[in-house]
């Protein structure tokens, strides 16, 4: 079995705690691991022999790659980059058309990077009842057990269930509250999850005969595919002229193999604020309360401090969300609308939709600490083993103090080693390049001056991780 997982998406709704450049899918939003860590640990438990593979873009590859890395060791079979967003029914497909190189009958679990399982022993179960069901061509979408009329969600009308499993009869769109009330008193309905398990050469099949322009153009893409590093990059070109469609809407609905397992295991997508309070503990208040928080005459509410202490005084059902940049108020009835606040912030030429203060790169991290007229200081972390591109810029020059840790530097025609406490300077068009050689993490001070700041003014001339 091969466990797909599913990490391209930019997760605004729980901005902004989540920024498309590091999404919530990386972050411990519920537990102490990122949804993505317990993503992949869930799909490598499924099976003895399971492995994982992931479906990402170019600006999130790394953080994937550290995480398959770290958790799948192994047990990977590599990452594949969409050069173009094209929905779930493409990024599955290449997934396939990868297994399907080596074995046409692999069994593939589909599963996104950002949702929530409570409980898997139930999850390992319900895969184990899909695969009897896949194994023999079914296409097997996983039915949460609804909890509630809950609004948000698509349903799923189920037939009469034998072996586990039952044939799908209809996908239902999200309905009103009544109708969702509808749904549960009549029994049979469950909640759209998103997850599913096939052959790889069935969902081919099913994708050809009811979307063969798309299952041509997927094909065209990984056959001009290149290797570099742990990607997989598809041809841009072919993949771009590629559909744009759901699974759901591309194969799920239209083929008459599509079967749906029954799924009672504490599951969530985390789709918004509200969801996010929802699964988590609250205090007798009904409060959930994360971070540096006090309360007093507050109910109903979900309050979350990165940082600076928050203090909250008689209210109720509220979202209260603290970054190093931004504070979120927002009534827990109309979270879905945080979407309308970013769109604002994206129409004021503002960056705190896309970046947090603190800047994730393969090598490590920076965090901007103070800026001005012609200056900005920042806090660079890098990675033992890891470094920084050759490089140079055009308009500011760079001083860099050790804090902690061993830089080597390359300086023009001169190679230094600093330690703690020793600094170094880099005048405006030198080539430069930094890199830890130790087992710690080095920590510097970065102060730059300049006419120009931007991260845009780097002439790259070699990069360990093959970046343009």
């Amino acid at each position: 079995m091969l466990a797909v997982i599913l990490s391209g998406g930019s997760g605004t709704r729980l901005w902004p705690l989540s920024r498309e450049a590091y999404p919530k899918q990386f972050l411990p939003v519920v537990s102490e691991e990122s949804l993505l860590a317990e993503t992949i640990t869930r799909g490598l438990g499924c099976a003895p022999s399971a492995r994982v593979m992931a479906i990402t873009n170019e600006d999130h590859r790394f953080v994937v790659a550290a995480h398959l890395h770290e958790l799948a060791d192994k047990k990977t079979d590599g990452i594949i980059l969409e050069p173009v967003g094209r929905n779930t029914a493409p990024a599955i497909a290449l997934a396939a058309l990868a297994a399907a190189e080596s074995d046409p009958e692999e069994l593939l679990l589909i599963m996104p990077s950002d949702h929530v399982l409570r409980n898997q022993e139930a999850f390992a179960e319900a895969v184990s009842v899909g695969a009897r069901a896949a194994e023999n061509g079914k296409l097997v979408t996983f039915g949460v057990v609804p909890a509630s009329p809950h609004t948000g969600y698509g349903y799923i009308r189920a037939g009469d269930m034998a072996e586990g499993f039952a044939p799908v009869e209809a996908f239902v769109e999200k309905p009103d509250e009544a109708t969702a009330q509808s749904y549960l008193d009549q029994g049979g309905y469950y909640w759209n999850s998103g997850m599913f398990l096939f052959r790889a050469d069935r969902y081919l099949e099913e994708l050809g005969k009811h979307n063969p322009q798309m299952l041509e153009a997927c094909r065209a893409a990984f056959a001009g595919k290149q290797s570099d590093m742990d990607f997989v990059r598809v041809d841009r070109e072919a993949f771009e002229a590629c559909p744009d469609d759901s699974i759901d809407y591309a194969v799920m609905e239209k083929t008459q193999d599509a079967v749906v397992v029954p799924l009672d295991a504490g599951w969530s997508d985390v789709g918004s604020w509200s969801a996010l309070w929802e699964i988590q503990p609250r205090d007798k208040d009904g409060n959930v309360c994360r971070g540096d928080v006090i309360t007093e005459d507050v109910t109903g509410s979900y309050i979350h401090s990165e940082g600076r202490l928050i203090a909250a005084l008689g209210i109720s059902d509220h979202v209260i969300v603290e970054t190093d940049d931004v504070v979120l108020v927002a009534d827990r009835n109309r979270v879905q609308d945080v979407k309308k606040l970013v769109a604002q912030v994206k129409a004021q030429g503002r960056a705190e939709h896309r970046f947090h203060k603190k800047v994730h790169r393969p090598w490590g991290t920076y965090e901007g600490i103070a800026m001005g007229e012609r200056f900005q200081v920042k806090r660079i972390t890098v990675n033992p083993g890891a470094s920084l591109s050759l490089q140079k810029h055009h308009h500011r020059a760079e001083h860099w103090v050790v804090v902690s840790g061993t830089a080597n530097v390359v300086r023009g025609d001169e190679e230094i080693l600093l330690t703690e406490d020793q600094s170094t300077y880099i005048p405006v068009g030198h080539r430069h390049r930094l890199t830890n050689p130790g087992v710690i993490p080095l920590e510097l001070i970065e102060v730059q001056t300049g006419s120009y700041l931007g991260e845009d003014d780097i002439v790259r001339f070699a990069d360990t991780y093959n970046r343009v």
